[in-house]
């Protein structure tokens, strides 16, 4: 269980969406958006340095997308992390059906709508990024009643969850990351899940289940070009794999990628510059 370096950085004008964005190429783990900026996550373990940050922010003031910023480093310890995330968390409406929560409101839902009750801890993954969304709102189009479903980097649990709430029968939530299998394990009893969501710690490879119904992969670009050969393995004839955590301009390269595996595109979406795509095995 490692500390976290902090990387804070206020930036002029203020434009957060467009610096969130390019940090998220690095290997961050969360960000917290500030008064005057923002606060960038990362393991003390990871190679993350404020070269790399102040390497990206140069490119964006070289697009006068920024005029100046300035990068400050510190340390988080892990044991403080709990209080001072849930501080932050939000009532998040992540799709018109879906509704996230912390465990530190109330909120009565209405209607039809699906309340996901979950304590992030240390596991990041809170349902406010824009890949999140498009990935909640893939599950919601494709996930069926009675289907077996793998969520790969599952994190917080969230969308095994959202898959369990849909209806399907089996679903394995897979991290590499101790934190996430705690954590994810603490959500999906907070969810009453624990009949349908098996948590698991390994790799696709390590996941002793095959005829998978829908796969799931909501991570960056470089481990997504990696997977192709064992997710059509793992995936059954006519299954679909939901993919996010890259921008629009990786999409063609993404499809090209997968279709050597036998992968057709369904389905494109995008919110600010992130994307997602629904593939079929064919």
């Amino acid at each position: 269980m490692e500390d976290y370096k902090v990387h804070s950085i206020t930036f002029i004008p203020f434009s957060f969406d467009v610096v969130s964005g390019v940090l998220w190429s690095l290997p961050i783990e969360g960000i917290t958006e500030e008064d005057n900026g923002l606060k960038a996550y990362s393991k003390v373990s990871s190679e993350i340095s404020t070269e790399d940050i102040n390497a990206v922010l140069n490119s964006l003031v070289k697009q006068n997308l920024i005029e100046s910023f300035e990068v400050a480093e510190s340390t988080q310890k892990q044991q403080n992390w709990n209080e001072f995330w849930e501080s932050r968390l939000n009532i998040i409406h992540i799709t018109d059906r879906f509704t996230i929560k912390p465990t530190s409101k109330e909120y009565i839902p209405s209607g039809d709508e699906i309340v996901i009750t979950i304590d992030p801890k240390m596991s990041f993954g809170t349902g406010e990024h824009e890949t999140t969304k498009l990935c909640v709102s893939a599950v919601e189009n494709f996930v069926k009643q009675g289907d077996t479903v793998l969520d790969l980097g599952s994190g917080t649990g969230i969308l095994a969850i959202a898959a369990s709430k849909l209806g399907a029968e089996r679903v394995y939530a897979v991290d590499n990351d101790e934190w996430c299998l705690e954590n994810g394990r603490e959500n999906v009893s907070l969810n009453n899940a624990d009949q349908k969501i098996e948590v698991r710690l390994g790799e696709i490879d390590t996941l002793d289940v095959d005829d998978i119904d829908v796969i799931i992969a909501n991570i960056n670009k470089n481990v997504l070009l990696t997977l192709g050969e064992q997710t059509a393995q793992k995936i059954k004839k006519a299954g679909i794999l939901i993919i996010s955590g890259f921008y629009e301009n990786n999409l063609d390269e993404l499809t090209e990628y997968f279709s050597k595996f036998g992968f057709k595109p369904v389905e494109r979406n995008t919110l600010n510059n992130w994307s997602s795509m629904v593939l079929q095995k064919v």
